[in-house]
């Protein structure tokens, strides 16, 4: 099992602070406005002209919004992919459009998710893979550094995607709000933690 999974005490403080106290007093127009503002900082980006295969989050309320993104993907005609579960393991399956995405069933809390079993287009065996993820997460450094909801999801996808695609290095890109940013002392890297390319914030 993964130190992630298990959780380093200094995360877990940190994690605890950032999902009680600073995300839930972030308002509703401020999510509002700092996801508008965050999207077109990524569709400006080089990295977004220039990839054609993009793995999305579907964004929960306390999340930066990636509806807009998601459309503009889809407007771009690039390959959409977006995660989905299968026990530990997360895989990236592909969505084709808006009305396929409009389709997915809804999981517990309220997101959009493809069945892990639909057939889907899977980033993993086509022989591509992602050219740009586009990430979520818990804390962030503007270094690079990632803290996700402390599964290991990301950490154990990404792996898997270097070891399949040894020549291709995918662009990192993680969307947060100002308040999820902290300092290098408060978020402790570790080694299994995959550094980032960039942190897109407002």
């Amino acid at each position: 099992m993964s130190t992630t999974a298990i959780g380093n005490p200094l995360k877990k403080v940190l994690r605890k602070r950032m999902k009680t106290e600073v995300i839930p007093s972030i308002s509703a127009d401020s999510i509002v406005a700092q996801s508008k503002a965050i999207y077109h900082k990524v569709i400006a980006s080089e990295a977004f002209r220039k990839a054609q295969d993009v793995s999305i989050y579907l964004s929960t309320s306390n999340e930066v919004d990636t509806l807009g993104l998601l459309r503009e993907l889809f407007y771009q005609q690039k390959n959409v992919f977006v995660p989905t579960y299968n026990g530990r393991l997360m895989e990236m399956v592909r969505v084709k459009d808006w009305t396929d995405y409009e389709g997915l069933p809804l999981t517990k809390w309220n997101i959009k998710q493809p069945n892990v079993n639909d057939g889907r287009e899977n980033a993993l065996t086509n022989g591509r893979g992602i050219d740009l993820f586009l990430m979520p997460g818990v804390a962030f450094t503007l270094s690079g550094g990632r803290m996700g909801h402390g599964m290991g999801y990301y950490d154990g996808y990404l792996k898997r995607h270097f070891d399949t695609y040894l020549t291709k290095r995918p662009t990192l890109m993680a969307l947060a709000f100002r308040e999820q940013i902290v300092d290098e002392a408060t978020l402790p890297l570790e080694p299994h933690d995959v550094p980032l390319t960039a942190v897109i914030t407002a």
